[in-house]
């Protein structure tokens, strides 16, 4: 059996060696073949120069370098066209996806019972107390709102059969939520559990602004309910208005009386002009996002590989 293990790469250049060795060390005392592919997405530092040095000293080296920056949905995608195993695992290169779980991971596939292990934090240390308040609140909503099972704390760190990948794969979306995509097309999930462990080296990719992107775009390509509630909106202030139209009449008809006040009119109009630019805000997040996929533009674009089959551009 073949286990292909893909790791996305943007700017590891110190990360990288360390990860090599741990991951390395815990190889080895698998009973399985191994292939490491890296997929360095438009890194700026020396990450592609240690990835070269990593395979040509390691046949198990693979690596695919993108022209440019293309994120990480598009490089975890990346890896899975190019992955060869029968067994595929995605993992970070900065340690915080402990290597020393794949041999659990490998042994509860085995056992027939699962077509897929994902990992899930069970603690948040070392994380701003701001940013674990809005990600649980984001599992939350959109575990209610959508059909997507995006379990609280779930990591990108996963072991899958290629009957899974093959699934993920026919989902050829431009727009691409992973953690939504996986939990999508279903099979047989167990989730392990783990204490949250700090990167070994360099800092983060993920600033607070670019994760609040990231759960919007997650929020709008697994769920209608945005469009919904602007429908409610709509629904609403037309009842109100209609009942507002009632009082004024029926004010005018007893007292005489046509209600005065350019202040609180002027207030009734920039409410509402408001409201009707929110709705239209949702509305054009998904027109956008349809826009984008009329596109047909390749998910990422591979500027140099040691993979003789490569698939340079999908």
């Amino acid at each position: 059996m073949l286990l292909s293990l893909i790791i996305p790469c943007y700017n590891e250049e110190q990360a990288l060696p360390l990860f090599y060795e741990e991951t390395s060390r815990v190889l080895a005392e698998m009973d399985c073949e191994c292939e490491m592919l890296f997929v360095n997405d438009g890194s700026r530092d020396g990450t592609l120069g240690v990835i070269k040095a990593l395979a040509e000293r390691d046949e198990r080296v693979r690596y695919l370098s993108f022209s440019r920056n293309f994120g990480k949905e598009a490089a975890m995608f990346a890896g899975f066209c190019n992955a060869h195993g029968e067994v595929v695992t995605v993992m970070d290169a900065d340690l915080q996806d402990p290597p020393s779980l794949l041999p659990e991971m490998l042994a509860l596939l085995e056992s027939g019972e699962y077509d897929s292990v994902a990992t899930r934090r069970v603690s948040r240390a070392g994380e701003p107390p701001i940013r674990s308040w809005f990600a649980r609140r984001f599992y939350k909503l959109i575990n209610r709102i959508s059909d997507a099972d995006v379990v609280d704390g779930a990591r990108d760190f996963r072991m899958m059969k290629r009957e899974m990948v093959d699934a993920i794969l026919a989902m050829n979306e431009s727009n691409r939520f992973s953690k939504g995509i996986f939990g999508w097309v279903g099979f047989r999930t167990y989730w392990l559990p783990y204490e949250n462990v700090e990167r070994v080296a360099g800092e983060t990719k993920w600033s607070f602004w670019k994760l609040f992107k990231y759960a919007l775009d997650g929020i709008v390509n697994f769920s209608q309910m945005p469009l919904s509630i602007s429908s409610w909106f709509g629904m609403g202030m037309t009842a109100v208005s209609f009942l507002m139209l009632l009082f004024i009449i029926l004010r005018k008809l007893i007292f005489g009386d046509p209600v005065a006040g350019w202040a609180s009119t002027a207030c009734i109009i920039i409410f509402v002009g408001g409201i009707q630019l929110f709705c239209l805000g949702i509305m054009g997040q998904y027109v956008a996002k349809i826009y984008m996929e009329s596109k047909h533009r390749p998910h990422y674009i591979v500027a140099e590989t040691n993979l003789p089959d490569a698939r340079k551009i999908k």
